[in-house]
């Protein structure tokens, strides 16, 4: 999975399991999967924790919609999963035992006796790492996951894990998932695409529409309010930040014809380093949005342009 595009799958793009249970129900979200599956999509994102954020929800809802979508059609034997644990970040929610009652509670709610991906979702400095390192080993050891990967990390902390693991000779993390887009660039293109080019680490971003400011939807606060992913937007300060970056993707859509979510997962998918990106969708027209993306091809003066307008 961190060599290349065809290993994701048919289609270049995750499809991100956070709406699944929040902005979705289960008949809505198996109307997507199907459809994201007939355009190739092979690969989903998920965690233990979506969507515990949602009032009365638990954790583990959206594991349970993809879990039961994929055994009514039959499909788990196409699919590429990836979930994970401690999406807090909690003390010693890395721990080995922690780690392994996590993946057990995912993969019934997955009706699956593996994934191919298991992620900590965020770092804790609790546990030590030889503890961490070993607890994940185990799972790729037992067959539970094909492959590891970390999310939300540190730089440091990412390089001082994967060396821990390498050393005491046992699976490291292969794969990044970290916020990249438009907006949020700097930390990726500094210390995050050296790691990766050292450490053979393939990039799956996440965040790739910034909460969906850049469909260009939202650009007073007025067009908030009211909006699932209006609190996430004002509080990441992308109006303040990221009016001009809109106004270049306006001409660019002038040109191209394309949309605005088009032309920014075009961009992360023309970047230095990335595998695929990970984006999620309510309905079948941004499900279509993203299918186009992954094949337009923005020219370098495009490029160009949309990298100055980020900077």
């Amino acid at each position: 999975m961190a060599d290349s595009h065809p290993s994701i799958g048919g289609l270049p793009l995750v499809l991100g399991g956070n709406v699944f249970g929040w902005t979705l129900d289960r008949d809505g979200s198996f109307e997507v999967l199907d459809a994201f599956y007939e355009a190739g999509g092979r690969m989903i994102d998920t965690a233990e924790g979506y969507t515990s954020f949602v009032p009365g929800n638990v954790g583990g809802e959206s594991e349970t919609i993809i879990g039961e979508w994929m055994e009514l059609r039959g499909l788990r034997g196409d699919m590429l999963i990836g979930t994970k644990t401690n999406m807090f970040g909690s003390p010693g929610g890395l721990a080995p035992d922690k780690v392994a009652s996590a993946m057990e509670g995912s993969l019934e709610r997955l009706r699956s006796d593996y994934v191919e991906l298991y992620y900590a979702h965020r770092d804790e400095e609790e546990t030590p790492l030889d503890e961490i390192t070993a607890g994940f080993d185990a799972l790729v050891r037992s067959g539970k996951a094909r492959e590891l990967g970390a999310s939300n990390y540190a730089p440091e902390r990412l390089v001082a894990t994967i060396e821990a693991a390498r050393q005491a000779g046992r699976t490291p993390f292969t794969i990044l998932q970290n916020e990249y887009n438009l907006i949020e660039r700097s930390q990726f293109e500094g210390s995050f695409l050296e790691i990766c080019t050292k450490y053979g680490v393939a990039s799956l971003p996440y965040y790739g529409l910034a909460a969906g400011f850049l469909t260009g939807k939202y650009r007073t606060k007025a067009d908030l309010e009211g909006k699932a992913r209006g609190a996430s937007v004002e509080r990441a300060g992308y109006l303040e930040r990221g009016l001009p970056v809109l106004a270049a993707m306006d001409e660019v859509v002038r040109e191209t014809g394309a949309n605005h979510a088009q032309i920014a997962i075009a961009w992360i998918c023309a970047q230095p380093g990335i595998a695929a990106p990970i984006a999620s969708a309510t309905s079948l027209t941004q499900l279509a949005d993203l299918v186009a993306a992954v094949s337009l091809k923005l020219d370098p003066a495009q490029i160009e342009r949309l990298n100055n307008a980020g900077a």
